[in-house]
């Protein structure tokens, strides 16, 4: 039974190399010293009833053996059974071992102290640190030897080894001498050393950066050493991407993450793992710390830079307690609140999550209180960014109360206020509350409020005039909110723009800087181009500004190519047309936009733009410019003009032929050109209009419908327009727009068309033999408004689906 005894037996049994160690006593092993059992030399030794002595925990292993198994007790040296399993202790053995240990480790650490140099080769270096883990291991009071004996400055040397496995085997051995010494950990930490050993977690060598965070994961536990750690310059952001590695060993990741939990006791490491992404010991802290700590963890929350995924949990984990905060704690704690609040609401996910939170009621009040209880100025402005920042995440600020009487952010009351205070304080809190009320104006649902607020107030005015603002960040909100406003109260802005106060030059200025396009120049040139198209005023004003010829400049620009890579492009592309066209809706009242059309060649440009695939906007502004154009044509036609009738022919005029005159335009029976009088035949745009009646927006297909139907008006020879549009391929189209029904307006415009061309026979004649287009007629007959019924019953007699009793209705030509 003894003879089966194995390593699985052993205790604190030791490996080869620590064998080697006990081989170099100074003193040979006395067999009394060796545990039978073990084949070790004992610590604890005690002795059985017949006189045997063995190591305590390796008898007391056998014993319980023995009675696991159902054996009898007996000695496992001579194998007879005992009566008594007392253990006595060998005190005197113990000591002896104890002292003769003592003499023989003191070797050890000598021959160990004389190989650790660089200059020892690196089996002699490894055998040494070897015997440090060994004698420092075997009890934790030889420690001290290690510290004593002068071996610790030795060991860090060995750092700088060229070999990889002595730099490992020195960051282990380092390792176990601190394990559990405060002296040690402080000497290891002199110098450099804790530098040295945080750029082992960079080495490429995964055993190496194990060793390393192991080792000052121990180091860690002192919380002197945390702030020594956290001031090596890189330590703790390597260490969160140790910990939050997905290719690094369990092990290693599992030390950086425990290493991360004990330098959180230093409050500057704290703020260092919030700036490198590891933000959860910030936020308890903020959350379950003291007053003294709450206020540096939400002022330094403030100045972080976080991404928005942070923000969002920000927002959730510690938005309600900085709101609170925000409520009622003192100048310096709201302060740091707002800021803290201010850096985590300019994402709006985050926003919302602040919103519902209850964040604000506060702000408002913040925002309008005055007297003794108000906030500083500078705070003010910090609350007026977060309501800039809130209002942008398109919640229904309809709904939410933010005053003693359930007032929300669009009442008419708030809104007031908030003109008031847009009005009565510095340009930077007057440029954040402008952006929130570009926030409230981006809705539908709240829009509307906000512009009965404002005419209510007599504020446009007062709004117009941050244009001319020198702060260009003031200025931007205030045309941004403008142009938010346009759509809805444009006459109202445009009687403010006009005059000579200098606003209108202003925003032409802004569009015509020769840059990049940027937000402030696409939120001008929206401005404008929401202002009603038939102002005469106000585009005679932009005329006088020579805004029309900059902005014809900076379209042929853009359409070479020359500007390009802005987000803005687009937008400023729209309005700079939408701008333009405004000349083509005054020309029969304003010569000097005839002229301009002319000189500029705008209706080759619009033709030229209806090719602008993608850009619907464009598209649909560039037709309904032709139409305007297209309508002008009949009037800016050249007639020719007759000679005189001779003698004879006045007198006998039945004996005289007319006059031939060739080149005349079949439409206009003139002397037409695209130039001169905008003709769309003679500019051959009647392709691309047709083109664009299979668009996708209906839109983009009711302007290029109406550009179209300029062909068949009164005025111009109808029976030629239907000979241009078959020529053009545009009868079958026309026809499809009647049938599809899309839009009333649409359908309204496609039976007027429709009837005028049906006037051909040959085309009537085709036609009637479609019973498609026959119910389309139908349809429209029955189901339309009065005058669209009056068209569709004529065109059914085109078709001879009704009988064509004359005198029904007036012939209208």
């Amino acid at each position: 039974m003894a003879d089966s005894w194995d390593g699985s037996y052993e205790v604190g049994s030791q490996s080869d190399e620590s064998s080697q160690f006990e081989r170099l006593y100074l003193e040979p092993i006395y067999d009394a010293f060796v545990c039978p059992l073990t084949k070790q030399v004992m610590r604890d030794p005690v002795t059985l009833e017949n006189g045997q002595t063995f190591e305590r925990e390796a008898i007391e292993k056998w014993f319980k053996e023995c009675k696991e198994s159902g054996r009898k007790l007996v000695c496992p040296l001579t194998l007879k059974e005992l009566r008594s399993v007392d253990l006595k202790p060998s005190i005197a053995l113990r000591n002896t071992i104890e002292e003769w240990t003592a003499r023989n480790e003191a070797v050890q650490v000598d021959m160990a102290r004389r190989s650790l140099n660089l200059g020892s080769s690196d089996g002699d270096v490894l055998q040494a640190l070897k015997c440090v883990q060994y004698v420092c291991q075997k009890s934790r009071s030889n420690k001290h030897i290690a510290r004593n004996a002068g071996l610790i400055p030795l060991i860090v040397d060995m750092l700088k080894s060229s070999s990889r496995k002595v730099r490992c085997r020195t960051l282990e051995t380092l390792r176990i001498v601190v394990e559990d010494d405060a002296e040690n950990k402080e000497m290891l930490a002199e110098g450099d050393t804790v530098r040295t050993i945080v750029k082992f977690l960079s080495h490429e060598l995964s055993k190496e950066r194990e060793e390393a965070v192991s080792l000052l994961y121990e180091l860690s536990k002192s919380e002197m050493l945390c702030e020594k750690i956290g001031s090596v310059n890189g330590a703790i952001l390597i260490l969160v991407g140790m910990a939050s590695s997905k290719s690094e060993n369990l092990l290693t990741v599992e030390k950086a993450d425990k290493t991360l939990e004990n330098l959180e006791k230093c409050e500057n490491n704290v703020r260092q793992m919030a700036e490198n992404g590891r933000l959860r010991p910030l936020l308890t802290q903020l959350l379950e710390g003291s007053p003294e700590t709450k206020l540096p963890m939400a002022a330094y929350l403030g100045e972080l830079v976080l991404n928005n995924d942070v923000k969002v949990l920000v927002a959730k984990t510690a938005g309600s307690s900085l709101i609170n905060i925000m409520r009622s704690g003192s100048i310096q704690s709201r302060e740091a609140a707002l800021k803290a609040l201010n850096q985590i609401s300019s994402y709006e996910a985050s926003a919302k999550v602040l919103i519902e939170a209850g964040i604000l009621p506060p702000l408002v009040k913040d925002l309008f209180t005055v007297g003794s209880n108000q906030l500083p100025m500078r705070l003010k402005e910090v609350s007026a960014t977060i309501l800039a920042n809130v209002v942008t995440s398109g919640y229904d600020f309809d709904s939410i109360p933010v005053g003693p009487e359930d007032q929300t952010l669009v009442s008419e009351d708030t809104v007031h206020n908030l003109l008031h205070l847009i009005s009565n304080t510095g340009p930077a809190i007057e440029c954040k509350l402008l952006q929130v009320l570009v926030g409230l104006t981006s809705s539908q649902s709240t829009v509307i409020n906000v512009v009965s607020a404002i005419k209510s107030s007599g504020a446009t005015i007062s709004l117009v005039q941050f244009i001319e603002a020198p702060q260009k960040e003031l200025r931007v909100a205030s045309i941004r909110l403008l142009q938010k406003l346009s759509p809805h109260m444009g006459q109202e802005l445009a009687d403010a723009l006009r005059g000579s106060v200098g606003q209108l030059s202003s925003l032409i200025r802004v569009i015509s800087e020769n840059i990049g396009i940027n937000e402030e120049q696409s939120a001008a040139v929206g401005l404008l181009a929401d202002l009603p198209e038939r102002d005469l005023g106000l585009t005679r004003q932009m005329q006088d500004e020579g805004a029309f010829k900059m902005i014809i400049s900076r379209v042929v620009r853009i359409q070479r190519g020359e500007t390009r890579g802005s987000r803005f492009v687009t937008p400023f592309l729209e309005g700079l047309v939408r701008v333009l066209a405004r000349v083509t809706f005054v020309l029969a009242d304003e010569p000097t936009c005839v002229a301009l059309c002319r000189e500029h060649g705008l209706a080759a440009l619009f033709i030229e733009l209806l090719q602008a695939n993608g850009l619907e906007n464009v598209q649909l502004v560039a037709a309904t410019a032709l139409e305007n154009l297209s309508l002008e044509s009949k009037n800016l036609t050249k007639l020719p003009e007759l000679p005189e009738p001779g003698f004879c022919a006045a007198i006998f005029p039945c004996f005289s032929k007319p006059p031939v005159i060739t080149g005349l335009c079949r439409l206009h029976r003139g002397t037409c050109s695209l130039k001169e009088s905008f003709c769309l035949l003679e500019g051959q745009a009647v392709e691309k209009l047709v083109a664009l009646l299979d668009h996708t927006n209906e839109k983009v297909v009711e302007a290029a419908f109406a550009a179209l139907s300029t062909l068949l008006e009164d005025g111009v020879d109808i029976e030629q327009g239907v000979m241009v549009l078959c020529e053009a391929e545009g009868i079958k189209p026309i026809l499809d727009v009647l049938l599809e029904k899309r839009t009333d307006n649409l359908r309204r415009r496609a039976v007027w068309a429709v009837e005028r061309i049906l006037r051909t026979d040959d085309i009537a004649y085709e036609v009637s033999g479609d019973p498609n287009v026959s119910t389309a007629l139908v349809d429209a007959f029955q189901h339309g408004d009065y005058r669209t019924r009056q068209i569709a019953e004529h065109a059914l007699k085109h078709v001879d689906k009704i009988p064509n009793f004359s005198g029904i209705f007036p012939n209208r030509g």
